[in-house]
């Protein structure tokens, strides 16, 4: 079985960084597209957006940022068909449904742990949400 369309969830842990790294071998030997996702948790500042209207701009600034980081790392390992993806919403749900029906995305790649260990202790992982609800292959790298 070939890959042909990979999902690599990045946040800018390190976790992200070591799935990102493990993913380029993967793409390269499946001839595949990369997909770099990175959703901006919006519930982490909906409230503070009513004080300060430029976090949401801010966010996704950084997300352009971090992603334009991942496709420069991308190219210089000799991958050529890339795509960015940003969305706002929950990861949990937007990586493992929304991003990975709209790119018909046959194997999602992230990280063990990401960020947010507070939201991990209290609800469970992204990554756990992730393998529990995608309908393609899920590798989570440690």
């Amino acid at each position: 079985m070939e890959y042909k369309n990979i999902i690599v969830a990045v946040d800018g842990s390190e976790a992200a960084e070591r799935a990102f790294t493990k993913s380029l071998d993967i793409v390269k030997r499946n001839n595949a597209k990369l997909i770099l996702a990175h959703v901006v948790d919006s519930r982490t500042f909906a409230t503070a957006e009513a004080y300060d209207r430029t976090i949401a701009e801010r966010a996704e600034q950084y997300a352009r940022e971090l992603l334009d980081g991942y496709v420069e790392k991308a190219k210089n390992a000799g991958i050529t068909d890339i795509e960015r993806c940003i969305e706002f919403g929950s990861p949990k749900v937007k990586i493992a449904k929304n991003i990975a029906d709209d790119f018909k995305a046959d194997l999602i790649i992230c990280g063990a742990t990401g960020m947010t260990a507070v939201e991990r202790f209290l609800i469970g992982s992204v990554s756990e949400s992730i393998t529990r609800h995608a309908s393609c292959d899920v590798l989570v790298v440690r």
